[in-house]
């Protein structure tokens, strides 16, 4: 379907792509991953001829349909509905010829040619992606017009998927999507008949949606076989041998050339030391293999000690102007809180994220803090709080005005921000590096309370994993709103579910929603009804409760032992990263033995923990299955 020979590609002199190769079969289901900035959607504007290579070529399969979401569906008149059925060009240029075709053959061929497009069941098809990417009926209807830009993205993304390209390009296909978008887009993804090549951050997707990775890291492009964490299991071990043969390669060069040195003006010896030289000319040792670097995250621990509860809500409600938007909140947050809010977009997520940030006022009830409470509130509209015309450096001035220049830069430093990145004006930053200067800023003074809306949007996997370490050592308490389930699974223990004009709480884990999303009548996508009288529906509710009631120790088990796999994992990709350094061989030699027995002993508790959470889940998921 695609193929990429010997691509070079500069901007600005920095080479993205150098003599980069790979080809993409046709009907492959790839994810695209690399670290931001590193020229992952310039490929795609080369793949649709926007923008010329400097050498090599970009080769798409005769024919072949190209389709991708430049950009939002444009604030129209017309319907959303007709906006996504009028993604499909040939379906509308034949509609267009028919109404004005006089010739009876031509007709007929053009009635054939819809026919044979399945043009009947155009308006169907494309409503049931627009209900699946959650437009209701009465949106569906609506004027474009009336969408935010978040909603006109969803249209532009409805628009490609119901055209059907032969070879869709998706980029960060998610970020405007909420989980029950994001579950309906990978069932979509996993069943799409043409081939994906897609953008994603996003380790559930690539993990279900997708077959295969292409991986860009150092200007090459290489192809793996398999879902993302094969890829990631399959790269590390890549990773472990190429640095094994290097360091082997190294050690019969060193040997040789010990002998050479020593040899070398001995006449006895000469023939057998330059004999050595030659070998030692032949021999190339493989180049290291290793991560490209990822800035950490670092957020200042709550400065002050936080009153129990926090905050107390008791019949709270919330909106804008003279609309309710949420009522009947009743409940707390506790200062080691770690809470993820979901539900479906519209329903009230960040309008509650904005009442406990103090930027909406209750309409009714009673909302109570703790006197030295203070909360960093992160959110995308947040961004219009940086300055554009001004550099990290000098938003640092504000907050350190009698500090030396050099420890403003450390602080920079620690959001992740490079030297150079700090004298670039903000509106040149990417958006992963807008995001972490962000989120530096509002964290400055060590508040009491994270909230933070959808922060992994434009953070690449090795930086949302580094914010999951970093919101696991924070010891405030945390709210997340966000479709990143890696996220959620990882840094949150409770769910709160915004749902029927209210906010409460979700007495099961994510896996649980999803199922409870799947089989409810009018899940997305979804159709036909379940066939149970009230009744049954309600015995069934309350015998589902019953369980999860009675698993609920087995559970709380087995989110230990991922916790403790997650521990694990990072100790091990610490070892590993160390035992990748050079400098290590050059120290002491127990040093380098010590990691060696530290890396065996994590991993054989890794085994032992895999297996056991096998398991548990498996018993798991059987006793609610029953």
């Amino acid at each position: 379907m695609l193929s990429i020979n010997n691509l070079t590609y500069r901007i600005q002199g920095r080479p993205l792509f150098e003599e980069a190769s790979v080809t993409l079969p046709t009907g492959s289901k790839t994810g695209f991953v690399g670290k931001n900035g590193s020229g992952k959607t310039t490929l795609f504007h080369l793949i649709q001829g926007h923008i010329a290579p400097d050498a090599g070529s970009v080769e798409v399969q005769k024919k072949a349909r190209i389709g991708g979401v430049a950009q939002e569906a444009p604030a129209t008149q017309d319907s959303v509905l007709d906006m996504v059925l009028s993604a499909d060009k040939e379906r509308t240029a034949l509609l267009e010829e028919a109404e004005m075709a006089t010739d009876g053959n031509r007709i007929a061929e053009i009635h054939m040619r819809l026919a044979d497009i399945d043009a009947h069941t155009a308006e169907a098809r494309a409503s049931t992606i627009l209900k699946g990417l959650g437009f209701e009926q009465d949106r569906q209807m609506a004027p474009c017009s009336t969408l935010s830009g978040g909603w006109r993205m969803r249209v532009a993304l409805a628009g490609v998927l119901f055209s059907q390209p032969d070879l869709l390009l998706l980029d960060e296909p998610t970020n405007y999507l909420d989980i029950e978008g994001t579950l309906w887009l990978e069932k979509y993804l996993a069943t799409y008949p043409y081939t994906v090549f897609m953008i994603s951050h996003d380790r559930d997707l690539l993990n279900k949606a997708v077959d295969s990775i292409i991986h860009l890291e150092h200007g090459k492009l290489t192809y793996y076989k398999g879902a993302y964490d094969v890829f990631e299991a399959t790269r590390r071990m890549q990773m472990e041998l190429a640095n094994k043969s290097r360091e082997k390669t190294l050690d019969q060069i060193a040997h040789m050339q010990k002998f050479v040195d020593r040899f070398k003006a001995k006449a006895s010896k000469a023939k057998q030391a330059q004999s050595r030289m030659k070998r030692i000319e032949k021999l190339r040792p493989p180049e290291a293999m290793y991560d490209e670097y990822s800035s950490p995250f670092r957020f200042e621990q709550p400065k002050d000690e936080q009153a129990m509860p926090m905050i107390t809500l008791e019949n709270v409600a919330a909106g804008y102007g003279d609309t309710k938007i949420l009522s009947r909140i009743t409940n707390r947050i506790d200062p080691d809180d770690r809470i993820a809010l979901i539900g479906v977009n519209g329903n009230g997520k960040s309008t509650f994220a904005k009442l406990l940030a103090g930027d909406l006022k209750p309409m009714a009830g009673e909302l109570r803090r703790g006197k030295k409470l203070e909360v960093a509130y992160f959110a995308q509209h947040q961004m219009d709080k940086l300055r554009p015309e001004q550099t990290p450096l000098e938003h640092m001035v504000d907050l350190m005005p009698r500090d030396m220049e050099s420890k403003r830069r450390s602080r920079l430093a620690q959001m992740g921000l490079s030297r150079s990145r700090m004298d670039t004006l903000v509106k040149n930053l990417s958006g992963g590096e807008r995001a972490r200067l962000l989120l530096g800023l509002i964290t400055f003074g060590g508040p009491g309370m994270l909230i933070l809306d959808e922060p992994t949007n434009h953070l690449d996997i090795d930086s949302r994993d580094a914010l999951v370490h970093a919101l696991n050592d924070y010891n405030g308490a945390v709210l997340i709103i966000s479709h990143d389930r890696h996220l959620v699974e990882t840094t949150c223990d409770t769910i709160w579910i915004a749902t029927d004009g209210t906010i409460k709480e979700f007495d099961d884990d994510l896996d649980g929603y999803q199922r409870m999303l799947t089989s409810s009548n009018g899940a997305r996508g979804g159709g036909g009804t379940s066939g149970l009288s009230k009744e049954d529906r309600k015995r069934e509710k309350q015998e589902a409760a019953q369980r999860r009631q009675e698993l609920a120790p087995l559970r709380k088990s087995i989110k230990q032992i991922e916790d403790d796999l997650a521990r694990l994992k990072r100790k091990r990709q610490a070892i590993e990263r160390e035992l990748g350094d050079p400098a290590t061989y050059a120290g002491d030699q127990q040093r380098t033995i010590a990691l060696g027995v530290d890396k065996a002993k994590v991993e054989a508790e890794i085994a032992a923990g895999e297996e056991k959470w096998l398991e548990m889940s498996t018993e798991y998921e059987e006793a609610m299955s029953a």
